[in-house]
């Protein structure tokens, strides 16, 4: 009899052979994408690479429920006092999934900051996670409660609103109307809509290949498009998953300049600064440093500081070191 076995162990063959072949390309792929994004982060950033005085920072909820007192903000003004940092992000939501806040806040905290701080903005910081199922934001009724939430912080007095909604796929055009309807009622108070953005694609047709299966890396045309709706824009370069700091200063130099032809030079640019140390797949904590990613903003920058309101946002106040502080004003700040 013949044996019925022979084709199946040939297609099998077949089968692990293309599977090889195609783990070989991608591999490749990977590693000329890291060794792209390494030569640059050889370079040393010139010595006239440095802040110009347009920084901001993200501050943890415990400035809105009442954990902290006159004495934390007496330190934290100290700490801030003569910086480069000009906006403050106060973690005011999350957003329930219908849209709506926890009425249950004190803001007592983040006033007497800007109290402490003449000239610097204190803007409520809102996201949530805008996956099916949670805060969806092309409902029409969950859109609508998100305006009215957005209308009841600035009642509260912040200086302006920073949305930040995780994960959201290159294109969508859920955010881009929100933005709209959010910049309406910004605009008509008199005061700023700033936004968090997702990872920039370092390489052409990833960030549609992402959106595919639901990750949140951006084209340069969609940070435009979400640029153009705001005042400021925070991009978040940092939770790369890359392994190595000449990779990762590679990409936040690649990510800076492509952010920098993407935002129109009317709206203020933020590069954030990872100032965390988890350590995780996509986060090495001795890789995604503050040092390493003001190297590449520097290596960005170049020779001739942008014609614009440009500048880091370091993220996040109570996880940020005193090392963290002395790189940012060493390398940036001074």
């Amino acid at each position: 009899m013949p044996n019925k076995s022979g084709p199946v162990l040939r297609r099998l063959r077949d089968v692990v052979l293309v599977l090889l072949c195609l783990l070989w390309t991608v591999v490749t792929v990977a590693v000329a994408g890291l060794m792209a994004l390494s030569v640059p982060a050889l370079d040393d950033p010139s010595p006239k690479a440095r802040g110009t005085g347009h920084d901001a920072e993200w501050l943890g909820h415990a400035w809105v429920d009442g954990r902290k007192t006159q004495s934390d903000v007496d330190d934290l003004a100290r700490r801030l006092r003569g910086t480069g940092i000009k906006d403050l992000f106060v973690h005011a939501g999350p957003f329930d999934d219908d849209g709506t806040l926890d009425p249950a806040k004190d803001s007592r905290a983040a006033w007497a900051v800007r109290q402490a701080l003449p000239g610097v903005r204190v803007q409520a910081w809102l996201g949530a996670h805008a996956v099916p199922g949670q805060v969806r934001l092309g409902d029409p009724a969950t859109r609508g409660r998100l305006l009215t939430s957005i209308g009841q912080v600035l009642d509260d007095g912040f200086d302006g609103v920073h949305l930040d909604f995780e994960p959201v796929v290159d294109g969508d055009p859920d955010l881009l109307g929100l933005l709209d309807a959010a910049h309406a009622v910004t605009r008509q108070r008199g005061v700023l809509l700033s936004v968090s953005a997702s990872h920039t694609s370092p390489a052409p047709l990833l960030a549609p290949a992402a959106g595919a299966v639901g990750w949140a890396v951006w084209s340069n045309g969609y940070l435009h498009q979400v640029a153009v709706r705001v005042d400021q824009v925070a991009l978040m370069v940092y939770d790369s998953g890359l392994p190595t700091r000449a990779a990762f200063g590679g990409y936040v130099r690649r990510a800076t300049l492509d952010a920098l032809d993407a935002v129109p030079p009317g709206v203020a640019l933020f590069i954030g600064l990872p100032a965390y140390h988890d350590d995780n797949l996509v986060h090495h904590a001795d890789v995604e440093t503050v040092g390493v990613t003001l190297r590449g903003v520097r290596q960005a920058v170049g020779d001739r500081p942008p014609a614009r309101v440009f500048g880091v946002a370091i993220y996040v106040d109570f996880t940020i070191t005193d090392d963290d502080w002395a790189t940012y004003r060493a390398d940036w700040d001074g």
